[in-house]
């Protein structure tokens, strides 16, 4: 694994990647390097078919507090081009994580500010405390939330999207749960806990069939029918039937015992 300066990167036995945002001074703020380093993990991650699912996490207080003042104020003096250049590579960094081909699940504690919440609603599963604040807070400082907003319409849905990024106010995990944007939220002292839970649940699961069941989901869309959608599901579910997961799930149902990637380490 690449060592990082503003990220750590870890794995372990059971196929489990966890990411961390790792500037816990800076509450995690991004700043060109982190992105840049987000993408090279995330293509590693990508690149890892022994991988059942990451944990994108952040250090400290804070889940990720948005962009870095100081990088902020550096992009303001830069060109278009320039700025485009910088956009393009936040654009790559989000369409990496959405598109990851294992599950993602995020864990959001203390600020998710600005494009934050654009992470948040890449991953598959975001969990979070309750006391977690959220925000997109762009327009406060003259900005817009561009690169995130088809991201973050597809998690909380249009109406959400236009109250929160036109009024910046800021909204609790609980507030964000209701909306959709975390699949459940618990007090903070609980939140630990969760998390292992939710990655014991997970590992229950055939990775096969989680990545192809994300990969099945980015195909169905919304949910549009179609001819061409309907055979792609047909021949879906007869190649997973036939696969030797999908072979070994049945059988260790059928006789009623784990199936072999439950029993793994």
């Amino acid at each position: 694994m690449t060592d990082f300066s503003t990220l750590q990167l870890h794995t372990d036995p059971r196929g489990v990647a966890t990411l961390w945002l790792n500037r816990p001074d800076k509450h995690n703020a991004f700043n060109a390097e982190m992105i840049e380093e987000l993408i090279q993990a995330l293509r590693q991650v990508a690149a890892d078919d022994s991988l059942r699912f990451l944990v994108l996490r952040g250090q400290g207080r804070h889940f990720c507090a948005g962009a870095d003042l100081a990088w902020m104020q550096a992009s303001a003096q830069l060109d278009y081009a320039s700025n485009l250049r910088d956009a393009h590579q936040l654009g790559e960094l989000m369409s990496l994580l959405y598109h990851l081909p294992c599950p993602t699940l995020a864990v959001v504690q203390g600020a998710a500010f600005g494009g934050a919440v654009g992470l948040t609603a890449c991953c598959d599963i975001a969990i979070g405390a309750s006391e977690a604040s959220f925000s997109l807070s762009e327009v406060r400082i003259g900005l817009v939330p561009a690169v995130i907003s088809p991201y973050v319409v597809q998690a909380i849905g249009e109406r959400a999207t236009r109250r929160y990024a036109l009024s910046a106010e800021r909204f609790s995990g609980e507030r964000a749960r209701e909306l959709g944007l975390l699949a459940e939220c618990y007090p903070a002292a609980e939140l630990e806990g969760e998390v292992e839970q939710w990655i014991a649940n997970l590992l229950l699961n055939s990775p096969q069939a989680m990545r192809e069941s994300k990969a099945l989901l980015h195909g169905v869309g919304s949910g549009v029918l179609s001819d061409a959608l309907r055979q792609r599901t047909e021949s879906v579910i007869a190649g997973i039937r036939v696969s030797e997961e999908g072979q070994e799930g049945l059988a260790a149902f059928l006789q009623k015992r784990p199936s072999a990637w439950q029993a793994q380490p």
